[in-house]
C-alpha cells in the first residue's frame, strides 16, 4: 500500500481552501486515503489579544510584512524530520511539472507557507524553509491560491489518485518537455469541422506519429523554449 502524503497548508484564510479541498479529485484522494490535508489558521499561533501577524517594515516602505513568531510556531506545529517546507512567493523557483514529480515522489511530508501583504519577515525565508517556489510572473492577493496549484498538480501524480495507473500522467503536456497533441472525441464531425482521418483508421503506428509530430509542431509555436529545454537536456545526457 502506498504511503499517505501528508500536506499541511499555513494561510491567514485557510477557509479559501473550503471548496478546492472537498470537491473532485482531492476529495476523493483524500477519502481513499491517498493524501492527508491539513488547513492550518496562521492567526491561531499569534499571541497577542489582536492576533496580530504582520508588522510594518523596518526601515520604512509600503505594505505590512509577516512576523517571524506565528510562522515559526506554526510551521514547529507540524513539523517532523521527514517534512519539506515550502515556501510560496514570486520570489521563488518557477513552478513546472518536474518540480511537481520531484514533490510528489520525493517526499511523504509537504508543508506550504503562504503569504499575504507585502512579504515575509526574511528570518522565515533563513531558518524554516526548504524551497521556495513561485506559479508565475506575477502577484497574487494571497500565496493560498499558488499552493492549491501546486498541491493539486503534485497529488494528481500521487500513484492511484487518477484512478488509471500512472498511463494517465505519462502522456500529456510537459511530460516530455512538449505540449500535448490534438485531441478528439465523437462526433467526428461537428458543424462542418472533421476529426483528422488519421485517428479513425485503426492503425496505431501511425497515429503515434501523427501524435508526435502535432505535439513537436504545437510546442515550436507555442512554447520554443521547451524544445530548447529537451535539447540542453539530451546534450548534457548524452
Amino acid at each position: 500500500m502506498n504511503e499517505t502524503l501528508k500536506i499541511d497548508i499555513i494561510s491567514l484564510f485557510p477557509r479559501m481552501l473550503d471548496g478546492f479541498l472537498q470537491e473532485s479529485m482531492m476529495k476523493r484522494a483524500a477519502e481513499a486515503g491517498l493524501v492527508e490535508f491539513n488547513a492550518i489558521n496562521l492567526r491561531d499561533f499569534a499571541t497577542d489579544k489582536h492576533s496580530t501577524t504582520d508588522d510594518r517594515p523596518f526601515g520604512g516602505g509600503p505594505g505590512m510584512v509577516l512576523k517571524p513568531e506565528p510562522v515559526f510556531a506554526a510551521v514547529e506545529s507540524v513539523r517532523t524530520p521527514q517534512s519539506h517546507v515550502v515556501l510560496m512567493s514570486p520570489q521563488g523557483a518557477p513552478f513546472q511539472q518536474a518540480a511537481a514529480r520531484r514533490l510528489s515522489e520525493s517526499h511523504s511530508h509537504l508543508v506550504f507557507i503562504c503569504g499575504h501583504y507585502e512579504g515575509f519577515d526574511e528570518r522565515i525565508r533563513e531558518a524554516l524553509v526548504d524551497e521556495e517556489i513561485s506559479i508565475g510572473d506575477y502577484v497574487l492577493t494571497n500565496g493560498v491560491l499558488s499552493a492549491a496549484v501546486v498541491v493539486d498538480a503534485v497529488v494528481r501524480l500521487r500513484p492511484g489518485v487518477l484512478g488509471g495507473g500512472e498511463i494517465a500522467t505519462e502522456d500529456e503536456s510537459f511530460s516530455a518537455d512538449l505540449l500535448d497533441y490534438p485531441q478528439y472525441t465523437r462526433p467526428p464531425e461537428f458543424r462542418g469541422m472533421e476529426v483528422p482521418e488519421i485517428l479513425l483508421g485503426g492503425d496505431h503506428g501511425k497515429i503515434a506519429a501523427w501524435r508526435r509530430e502535432q505535439a513537436l509542431e504545437r510546442t515550436a509555436e507555442r512554447r520554443a523554449d521547451l524544445l530548447r529545454l529537451g535539447q540542453e537536456k539530451s546534450e548534457n545526457n548524452p
